[in-house]
């Protein structure tokens, strides 16, 4: 493990660090912190800084929600039984520079129970009970919030309420949680990261993909796999074979059956398992097309009825960037709108300001579809752990908005099985954080895209 830290730093004005989506804790697996010894080694660093800095944990720095057992304050002790390092951490870490922690809708009981104020307090953490908070940096400010309100799926109607629960908390107090408590009865400890898929639509094929690669059976699992591979192969043989039986086109079908003639018994054994895909693909295609039919038309008749009015992923971009806009008309000395929530690392130019989101710090899974066949996609897991760090410019006017990357190794070779690493070569993501960005006071409005990963 090793920090990249830029050493560029301001002595006197205050410097911003700004992490966020830690989802530390939850039911039984969930409780693991896969990034606890980086954690630390962060916290530590700002425990030695001689800068003046202040930590900002912009939102769902606990996951809160995927508590079940246990209510309101209970969820503290817990948290302080099980990670005792980290909480003796924050409280050397807050010696020396403040820490202030903003509720996301993760963690929003934060913001509902005036006993996490004092419970934190008691470990040198400021918990804000608001929707967002403003910091001042050199001659502009910056806009903190979590960016679950700006989500119509997550957003808390009534801040504050103990009770609130949008359609986001149903989502993770009944799967999350659940996948949680189930984890480690799979044939490995995988379910537990369904609280890394994003967006959340990707979530059944995710549970697919790894019932495919982890839990099927080896054996029927390598006898199918020749099948899906020339699955898009039999399509065209089923077609050229209809063509044959019509009397239309018969060469293919000829060359091939004098080809594999060639070759006597194996010939043969070629000829009646290429027969064999052939039949089953062409049965597929005879239930897919009505299937194909039936299912357009449940879901325009769920549409007439409204059943599902609105997409369970909020934009990861577009949303954020109106919502900056509007802060930026109304408070002109406010230039950066600093987010999370889609785990998603970014640093947009918007109207002069910038749009600048801290990612995650959970694994992050990036899909990999089969080059051919009809396998299951690959979910390749990797970490891009960072901190946002915002400063007035040493040598110039303005602010400099940058990521720091915390690098920890990819778990690919300890998680992804040798299928999966195999049908993957050569097309392993290589996530790549968005480049430090100098802010003036523009005029001009623009948007322009900086950097984003996939």
């Amino acid at each position: 493990m090793a920090t990249e830290f830029d050493d560029d730093h301001t002595d006197g004005e205050r410097a911003y660090y700004v992490i966020s989506d830690l989802h530390i804790g939850g039911d039984e697996q969930l409780e693991e912190i896969e990034f606890l010894d980086e954690l630390l080694a962060f916290l530590e660093r700002l425990e030695e800084t001689d800068e003046n800095a202040e930590l900002i944990i912009n939102g769902d720095a606990f996951g809160l929600w995927e508590f079940t057992k246990v209510e309101g304050i209970e969820k503290f002790d817990v948290l302080e039984e099980t990670y005792p390092e980290l909480f003796a951490q924050f409280r050397a870490t807050g010696e020396n520079v403040p820490i202030t922690l903003l509720p996301g809708n993760h963690d929003h009981e934060l913001a509902a129970y005036d006993e996490y104020v004092e419970r934190f307090a008691e470990y040198n953490v400021t918990v804000v009970q608001e929707k967002s908070i403003t910091r001042p940096v050199g001659e502009q400010a910056i806009h903190f919030e979590h960016g679950h309100q700006q989500d119509a799926n997550n957003r808390i109607e009534d801040w504050g309420n103990p009770h609130a629960t949008p359609l986001g908390y149903y989502y993770n107090t009944l799967v999350t949680s659940r996948a949680g408590q189930l984890s480690n009865r799979g044939r490995y400890n995988w379910l537990k990261d369904v609280q890394a898929v994003t967006p959340t639509e990707r979530m059944p094929i995710w549970l697919f993909s790894k019932y495919f690669y982890r839990e099927m059976n080896p054996l029927i699992r390598y006898s199918l796999v020749p099948f899906l591979l020339l699955f898009n192969i039999s399509i065209l043989l089923v077609a050229l074979s209809g063509l044959h039986l019509a009397g239309i086109w018969s060469t293919p079908v000829e060359w091939t059956t004098e080809f594999l003639g060639q070759f006597g018994t194996a010939g043969t054994i070629a000829w009646s398992l290429l027969a064999l895909n052939i039949g089953i693909a062409g049965l597929l295609v005879l239930i897919g097309i009505p299937l194909y039919f039936i299912r357009q038309d449940v879901r325009k008749t769920v549409d007439r009825f409204g059943v599902f009015e609105t997409e369970l992923t909020v934009d990861p971009t577009d949303t954020y960037e109106e919502t900056a806009r509007e802060i930026f008309a109304e408070e002109p000395e406010t230039t950066i709108f600093c987010f999370g929530h889609t785990h998603r690392p970014l640093l947009n130019e918007v109207d002069g300001g910038v749009i600048v989101n801290t990612g995650t710090w959970l694994k992050r899974l990036h899909r990999r579809d089969g080059i051919i066949g009809i396998l299951p996609p690959v979910f390749y897991p990797s970490y891009q752990l960072a901190a946002v760090r915002i400063a007035p410019a040493d040598e110039e006017e303005g602010v400099v908005v940058g990521f720091e990357r915390i690098t920890k190794p990819s778990p690919a070779t300890e998680e992804l099985t040798r299928t999966e690493r195999f049908f993957t070569v050569g097309r392993e993501p290589e996530p790549d954080l968005p480049e430090r960005h100098l802010v003036e006071r523009a005029e001009t409005e623009t948007v322009t895209k900086l950097n984003a990963d996939d």
